[in-house]
């Protein structure tokens, strides 16, 4: 540790509060490891969270992105500091804001609470992965070959996962209170955490009070962003939101029907379809993505949509004029699934296809040419059960 670090630590430790402080002499650090080895430096790092020098807490709140969490990957770090930035979640320095650190990180300065809440909700997320095969289904992320890949963790990554989950209640008693935040940036990041956390088995109970608490907060709030995102954690959270797939606005309809609807099931597929005829306006709902949705919307309305169909034939008109306009960017997010949703158990060819299997894989056919629909989906295919080629598969019609 140079001169310089040891002095920002003890500039800063007699303001900590005392769970933070007992975190930060308490942890052998040096046994736990981030992406880029020993832990023997996350102390200096955790103090210049709260350092009065801006710069010094944008470059740890870096930090904690590139090397405790990178790419969403867990490591033994990971539990101890995310109970460290839960900790010091109600720190005076919390409410500094700041620009953010990465040249691509361009958006407006966000105070150092809001960046720490997001960031405890990508733990959360990481943590909930594998957890609930069907949740990660509906994911628009996911692929079915990440199944075969799932159990390929070596003992330290199990570690790190079993370690971030046993803490979820600890890291939601700190998150919860910022969901009454009247400060929207606050309480937009506090959702974005509380919505994976309450995905715990463990967690379950505590979901009629996050529930009431932002039911009591839609009453008085106007702005499209914030009721849309409460609408999807109260769906995703399986709360009764047969209102809000009443709303006058489409984007609160359908973030109301991202979740395992289970009261209107119609209706809620009914509001998904209609935002995927026009999927280019579905996008342009929201400029900035909504916290725990990354990509374009329509991949997650679409996801939602092929996992709320009781069969494709429910999905086929909108899921086949999809496949014909679309372009060789969409691989995995639009035509992939779309197709594996078709051949839920894989194509057999000991029974006939059915009329919206032929008519999508019709679809295929007719715009490989232009767009490489079927060389491009060659592991979406394969998947299904289905020759890898146009020829093979104009065969089957």
């Amino acid at each position: 540790m140079t001169d310089s670090e040891s002095a920002r630590m003890m500039r800063v430790l007699g303001g900590l509060p005392a769970a933070a402080r007992e975190l930060l002499w308490e942890t052998d650090w040096a046994s736990h490891r981030h992406a880029y080895g020993s832990g023997e430096d996350i102390p200096v790092l955790l103090c210049s969270l709260v350092d009065e020098d801006p710069e010094a807490r944008s470059e740890a709140l870096a930090a904690l992105d590139m090397g405790v969490l990178h790419q969403g990957s867990l490591y033994t770090v990971t539990a101890p500091v995310a109970l460290f930035v839960a900790a010091i979640l109600d720190h005076p320095v919390g409410l500094a804001e700041h620009e953010g650190h990465f040249p691509w990180d361009d958006g407006p300065p966000r105070s150092l609470r809001a960046a720490l809440l997001g960031w405890l909700g990508q733990v959360a997320e990481s943590a909930a992965y594998g957890e609930d095969p069907a949740r990660d289904r509906a994911s628009w992320e996911w692929q079915p070959w990440h199944e075969d890949t799932r159990g390929e963790r070596d003992c330290d990554e199990l570690a790190a996962l079993q370690a971030c989950r046993d803490i979820r209640t600890a890291l939601y008693d700190a998150v919860e209170p910022f969901l009454s935040s009247c400060d929207a940036h606050v309480f937009e990041a506090a959702l974005s955490a509380a919505v994976p956390l309450l995905a715990a088995p463990a967690l379950t109970g505590r979901i009629p009070r996050a529930a009431a608490l932002l039911r009591a907060r839609l009453g008085s709030t106007t702005g499209r962003r914030e009721r849309a995102a409460m609408a999807r954690a109260l769906s995703l959270w399986g709360m009764d939101t047969c209102d809000l797939l009443a709303d006058t606005d489409p984007a609160v309809r359908v973030c109301a029907a991202l979740g395992c609807v289970q009261v209107d099931r119609p209706r809620a597929l009914a509001v998904l379809l209609a935002a995927l005829r026009d999927p280019h306006a579905t996008d342009g709902w929201f400029p900035e993505p909504l916290r725990g949705i990354d990509g374009w919307f329509r991949f997650t309305v679409l996801r939602s949509a092929l996992d709320l169909a009781a069969s494709f034939e429910e999905v086929a008109p909108v899921a086949i004029a999809m496949v014909a306009a679309s372009n060789r960017s969409v691989v995995d997010n639009e035509r992939g699934p779309i197709l594996f949703r078709a051949f839920p158990g894989g194509y057999d060819p000991a029974h006939s296809l059915t009329a919206a299997q032929r008519a999508l894989l019709r679809a295929f056919v007719d715009t490989d040419e232009a767009t490489g629909s079927i060389g491009g989906n060659w592991l979406w295919f394969r998947a299904a059960g289905l020759p890898e080629n146009r020829e093979g598969v104009a065969a089957l019609l």
